[in-house]
């Protein structure tokens, strides 16, 4: 029973004991260029999926034939196409605002 009771304070104490070699210094900078490339990559990818659906919306707005429940969907699709672009490019402007009051206010690795 003393062995496992040493055996375990032994094992333990290698985890409050953690030499400062493994420890890593904070590059805040990577961490904000990451968060940044990600933003762009996913307004990239909202625009073309944007454009699509302006695109399908122009299609059934222009092949309704005079009917006027496919001519409201086109409508509503095109509207609800720019009113998402409008949201994406609005979060993508705030997100770079955001980001330029911190790097002034904290400096460029916060």
């Amino acid at each position: 029973m003393k062995y496992l009771i040493i055996a375990s304070v032994l094992f333990l104490s290698l985890f409050v004991i953690v030499s400062p070699v493994y420890a890593q210094s904070a590059d805040v900078a990577k961490i904000q260029t990451f968060i940044q490339n990600v933003i762009q990559v996913l307004v990239t990818l909202s625009g073309f999926i944007t454009a699509g659906f302006f695109v399908w919306g122009g299609v059934g707005y222009i092949t309704s034939s005079g009917n006027p429940e496919a001519l409201e969907k086109s409508k509503r699709t095109i509207l609800y196409s720019a009113i998402g672009l409008t949201i994406v490019i609005g979060a993508f402007v705030i997100s770079n605002v955001v980001s330029q009051l911190a790097t002034t206010a904290f400096g460029s690795g916060f």
